[in-house]
């Protein structure tokens, strides 16, 4: 009785063996030479991508690289695009891959038609109360009360990290948002809470320089509002605040601007979108909001400067009852 596997005709292990060691020095030679074919591509894109933020120039980078490694010819589309759809990842994983892989072949003049993005599971958007986010925001250190309160005006993470005073207009509490994640530029409001923050916060940190960055690293500014929500939750003991994340912000600041003024067009130009179908969620947000807080809390304002100050801190107009003009906003 021969050995297990091995009927008549077949070939002893050691032959295997043999014929397997007489060819790995030559697949090892072919897996060396494809890798730094396509290191080489990789590092004429780079400098084609610099229109992107960091965040996103190393995410592009970094996809590349994972299949760079693999026995794959970047020079020929049909076979990445083989390899990327038989990937053990998600549906939104391989679509970032592919637009990665598509800016390489745009550097670098390789003929490719991106296909069709595979369908991937909505992400479930959750807007916390402007209540909750204020819980957080109260446990910080001064500086991460500056930046929070920036994300509170719909800033994404990466656009906080970009601003210098070259943004800042104080004078007219004019913040003007450098462009990001493709977006586009805008100039926004600033209330006058963020603006007293965004001084007091200038002259601790002696910020002189027109071109030095204010704040952190995205990484950093991500990390600090993790490490300040669960000190908010070990403080309050609300479960409820570990799962507002720092982009929610954002999120929320869409959904509560278009509820206040039912302008999709305003919003847009808020968020810095470039496709009107990216702000059409906050709609749906809108009329589908079933965890949004119906306590308000009332203000009378008596004079206009009052009523200025009240609608500058969020409060919007009721209306006006023995010369008293009423106003609310939500918990």
């Amino acid at each position: 009785m021969g050995l297990p596997g091995f009927g008549p005709g077949s070939r002893a292990p050691e032959a295997h063996s043999l014929d397997q060691a007489s060819r790995q020095p030559q697949n090892r030679s072919l897996a060396l030479s494809s890798f730094k074919q396509n290191l080489a591509l990789i590092l004429k894109t780079l400098p084609k991508v610099q229109h992107l933020s960091r965040t996103n120039q190393r995410a592009v980078n970094y996809r590349l690289m994972r299949i760079a490694k693999e026995e794959i010819d970047f020079n020929n589309p049909s076979e990445v695009e083989t390899f990327v759809y038989g990937m053990d990842v998600s549906n939104n994983y391989k679509n970032k891959i592919f637009q990665a892989y598509h800016l390489l072949c745009q550097a670098n003049d390789i003929e490719f038609k991106k296909p069709k993005l595979l369908a991937v599971q909505p992400f479930v958007i959750r807007i916390p109360t402007e209540e909750r986010i204020d819980k957080i925001i109260s446990c910080c250190h001064w500086v991460y009360s500056t930046v929070f309160t920036l994300s509170k005006h719909g800033l994404r993470p990466d656009e906080i990290s970009k601003l210098t005073l070259k943004n800042l207009d104080l004078e007219h509490s004019q913040l003007t948002v450098p462009s990001s994640k493709q977006g586009l530029q805008r100039t926004i409001q600033l209330k006058r809470q963020t603006v007293e923050l965004l001084k007091d916060y200038m002259v601790r940190r002696k910020i002189s320089s027109v071109d030095q960055k204010l704040f952190a690293s995205v990484r950093k500014i991500k990390a600090t509002w993790r490490f300040y929500r669960l000190k908010a939750y070990n403080k309050l003991k609300d479960p409820e605040l570990l799962s507002i994340r720092l982009y929610d912000l954002r999120h929320w600041f869409a959904t509560t601007t278009y509820m206040k003024t039912r302008d999709i067009f305003f919003v847009k130009y808020l968020l810095g979108h470039r496709r009107l179908n990216n702000t059409l969620v906050y709609v749906h947000l809108a009329k589908g909001l079933t965890n949004f807080s119906e306590d308000y809390v009332s203000q009378v304002a008596k004079t206009v400067e009052e009523a200025q100050k009240l609608i500058e801190s969020g409060f919007e107009y009721v209306t006006t009852f023995d010369n008293l003009m009423l106003f609310r906003k939500r918990k």
